[in-house]
């Protein structure tokens, strides 16, 4: 019988333990607040509003910059379905971006173009996410941005206590930074995402809106009514509960110690993976944190994918192109060429398993079963 690696598993320690304790005993009732303090300590950002999702978090961004139909907003094609689902809502348009083949991020030379070709008042902003825990170069970015007068709102699901150059995600220059903290899980032990700003409106208007927009003396930031109450705009319900905080917090405090894990799993898979034949191993162009390992496979990616599945191991798809999906294909009649590099990069991807709580016996399998099959590859 196969040895069985699942893509991701959860990890509960005695501090997730420990931190849920406290709140089933009722003593947490600060856990919301601790967290987004910690968000704000550790990464240095002014303002933290934490949501029950990391696209809960995407769509508040949007809602506080006050999206309107037939607004305009760019984002990478290799992007999780989250990304234009957030800019639809309001009825507004994605406009997709092709990638650069290497690090499989926004290619910034046709993002600048694209900037070009749609000088409007209606393009308010772009949505630019760090595909694999790899972010893009944003100091070119942020240039871009500036000279355009456009928002930038980096969708860093995938970044989680990541870093550029040092300096940490969430507090490099984007108008808004949004995190997930369970980015590639179906089934997520807890839900959370986290809003990242400086300016003091979007700041306000975030924390308005995540809770109906209700305005009152009696209702503090976290929900609590007291008596009276007025509702001033259109909000959502993306508070995050006391339970989801307290088990991200202690996450959140342990994220270090995760992604020294993953680097140095990803340093076995470069090591033991180099130089076999069928695979290009991923590139490292900046701060990685390898919250995904892609790998690329020369042909047959689905062959080489299932040949590791019925040795046990379970892999991942980073992305599905957005133009090749249904509903986006349909609604601005994109064609399957129409973005080639992600194109050819979906044709070719394949994620590993990788997290922290692998043992290096379960990294020493993948690598022995990835050897195996690359020998028997057609």
């Amino acid at each position: 019988m196969a040895r069985e690696i699942p893509f991701f598993k959860p990890d509960i320690s005695n501090s997730e333990r420990e931190q849920i304790d406290e709140v089933l005993d009722l003593e947490g009732s600060s856990k919301i607040e601790d967290l987004e303090n910690e968000f704000v300590k550790k990464t240095g950002a002014t303002y933290a509003v934490s949501t029950n999702s990391g696209t809960s978090a995407l769509h508040l961004a949007m809602c506080a910059m006050d999206l309107k139909r037939g607004d305009k907003i760019i984002c990478s094609v290799n992007s999780f379905p989250s990304v234009p689902e957030v800019v639809r809502h309001f009825d507004a348009e994605p406009i997709f971006v092709d990638i650069d083949s290497e690090d499989f991020n926004i290619d910034l030379d046709a993002f600048e173009k694209v900037l070009e070709e749609n000088k409007s008042k209606k393009l308010k902003g772009a949505i630019i996410n760090h595909v694999g825990g790899q972010p893009t170069d944003l100091d070119r970015l942020y240039d871009i941005a500036s000279r355009f007068n456009i928002k930038i709102v980096e969708d860093a699901s995938d970044a989680l206590g990541g870093t550029y150059n040092g300096k940490p995600i969430g507090a490099t220059g984007a108008d808004i930074t949004c995190f997930s903290f369970s980015p590639h899980m179906k089934h997520s032990i807890a839900n959370a995402g986290m809003l990242l700003c400086e300016d003091d409106t979007l700041y306000e208007r975030s924390v308005l809106l995540r809770n109906h927009a209700i305005q009152s003396s009696g209702w503090d930031r976290y929900g609590n009514l007291e008596y009276m109450y007025d509702v001033i705009d259109i909000g959502c319900k993306y508070d995050i509960s006391v339970l989801d905080a307290a088990y991200s917090l202690a996450q959140y405090k342990r994220v270090d110690k995760m992604i020294a894990r993953r680097k140095q799993i990803a340093g076995i898979y470069d090591k033991e993976l180099n130089g076999i034949k069928h695979i290009t191993l991923p590139v490292k162009k900046r701060d990685h944190i390898y919250q995904l390992y892609i790998i690329r496979i020369d042909r047959n990616r689905d062959g080489f994918a299932r040949a590791l599945r019925e040795r046990g191991i379970h892999t991942g798809l980073h992305y599905i192109p957005l133009h090749l999906l249904n509903y986006y294909k349909n609604k601005y009649s994109l064609r399957v060429n129409d973005f080639q590099q992600a194109l050819q990069t979906y044709q070719q991807v394949l994620s590993l398993p990788i997290y922290h709580n692998m043992t290096d016996s379960d990294v020493e399998y993948v690598c022995s079963m990835v050897k195996e099959v690359a020998a028997q590859h057609i």
